[in-house]
């Protein structure tokens, strides 16, 4: 059966033993990824793991999903994303990491790399013109887009972290970070009107987002049954 070798190798994967120091996991765990990978290389092409994405067992969706994140290409995205809406939330968690895998890596390896050195740069003006940077070699990097909108809006430029969000789910229409991103944007702006329209679009794309659906509520109550207010622009 298709799906009882991937599911043993995402068994193989390791736990955190009790007591264990977290560094000394991940080291056991980043080299138990490798092997994982190779093995799933080794038997599995990118359309059978996808295929395996509807499997009826729980723990064959998670090790396809598992699968993907590290191995597929964005031709995976949609489907992936629909797993967000799974019945078994493990599977549901384990959709969002591994897209989160998959956006980073979307690019040439090169520029992959370059945006997880960008992300652990600690000045934001440096880090936002690493981005900008990379963004113009790489204008379709979604993921780049994404991670400069999280610069903009710490430095409180709530505009432009909403333009380079729209250009994000432009790119990637499942993209709910992206979209959560400019629903906190526009509530930072207090265009409550516009953050309660893209919370709504985030929990579309995320059911079981953490926080989405009390903030949508939150909003309902504050803007009344007509969801707006005069004062809001948008």
């Amino acid at each position: 059966m298709p799906s009882a070798l991937l599911v043993q190798y995402f068994a193989d994967l390791p736990s955190p033993r009790e007591g264990e120091d977290f560094s000394e996991w991940r080291a056991r765990h980043f080299k138990a990824t490798k092997r994982f990978k190779k093995r799933v290389l080794a038997k599995y092409t990118e359309g059978t793991l996808i295929r395996l994405l509807d499997h009826k067992l729980v723990e064959a969706r998670k090790a396809s999903l598992f699968a993907l994140g590290l191995l597929g290409t964005m031709e995976a995205n949609p489907i992936m994303a629909r797993l967000l809406h799974d019945g078994d939330s493990d599977v549901a968690d384990m959709a969002t990491a591994s897209l989160w895998n998959l956006w980073f890596r979307a690019d040439s390896e090169e520029n992959n790399t370059e945006l997880q050195k960008a992300t652990r740069v600690r000045d934001r003006e440096k880090a936002l013109e690493s981005m900008t940077n990379l963004i113009e070699k790489a204008p379709e990097f979604a993921e780049a887009l994404n991670q400069r909108a999280i610069v903009y809006f710490r430095m409180k430029q709530y505009e432009d972290s909403i333009a380079d969000c729209q250009k994000v789910l432009d790119l990637n229409p499942w993209h709910f970070g992206a979209q959560v991103g400019m629903a906190q944007s526009y509530m930072k702006m207090k265009k409550h009107r516009s953050a309660l329209k893209a919370f709504r679009n985030t929990l579309k794309i995320h059911p079981r987002m953490e926080g989405v659906a009390d903030a949508i509520r939150t909003l309902e109550k504050v803007l009344g049954e007509d969801g707006g207010r005069k004062d809001d622009k948008k």
